[in-house]
């Protein structure tokens, strides 16, 4: 899933976006809305964090003019105008949810994944035989016992469970759950995948289809 953040104070723009990229996410990040436009139109998104307002104007005007174009991107604005008529303001111009600064990055994260599964119809809690993914609380139960996962590892089985049964390609997962600067020729997935396997236990749910990847399911050869 990939983000776009915009927000013209660096170091908050910067905070956000890792935030974000640590929990499996595409992150783009620019610093004002003209930018943010020129990408917006060239390049497909599953959300977009703004600040409500940047240097060259006020984000919820941006989103109210692209709104009535049909663009339907869900959209999170951050603000430290926190009054309810400015709520109002924001969710009237077609924003998807509303934070106030200072906020918590690690909530933030939170909403934004919710957004971005909203905007792809997924539901919001994953269910795969005895396995729960809750995407929105980034928990994970086996047989209704919770499981310590890290982001990493988080990140590989939510895509799995988004794609039950189906065969996922060590470069797929890779492209989804690393930044750019992942070395495709490396182990990583491997060495995550035997983590979550040691994890969730048995019976077996990560199964390796040789030569082509990973999948998700009940049965399968396992090697």
């Amino acid at each position: 899933m990939r983000v776009l953040v915009v927000e013209d104070d660096e170091d908050l723009r910067i905070s956000v976006s890792v935030e974000l990229a640590g929990t499996g996410l595409e992150v783009l990040q620019v610093p004002d809305l003209r930018t943010a436009d020129d990408l917006l139109r060239r390049v497909g998104f599953d959300c977009v964090v703004f600040d409500r307002t940047l240097p060259d104007g006020d984000a919820i005007d941006y989103v109210q003019h692209r709104r009535r174009t049909g663009w339907a991107v869900p959209v999170l604005f951050l603000t430290a105008r926190d009054s309810i008529a400015d709520r109002v303001a924001g969710f009237a111009a077609g924003g998807d949810d509303y934070l106030v600064k200072p906020f918590s990055v690690a909530e933030m994260a939170a909403r934004v994944r919710t957004l971005c599964r909203r905007g792809d119809g997924r539901p919001s809690v994953l269910r795969h035989a005895d396995l729960e993914v809750d995407c929105a609380r980034r928990a994970v139960r086996r047989g209704g016992v919770l499981l310590t996962l890290s982001d990493k590892e988080f990140a590989v089985l939510e895509y799995l469970a988004i794609r039950p049964e189906r065969v996922v390609s060590r470069s797929d997962l890779i492209e989804h759950c690393w930044d750019a600067s992942a070395d495709p020729m490396s182990n990583v997935v491997d060495v995550v995948v035997k983590r979550l396997r040691r994890k969730l236990g048995t019976p077996e749910l990560i199964h390796t289809i040789r030569g082509r990847g990973y999948r998700l399911g009940a049965y399968g050869p396992v090697s």
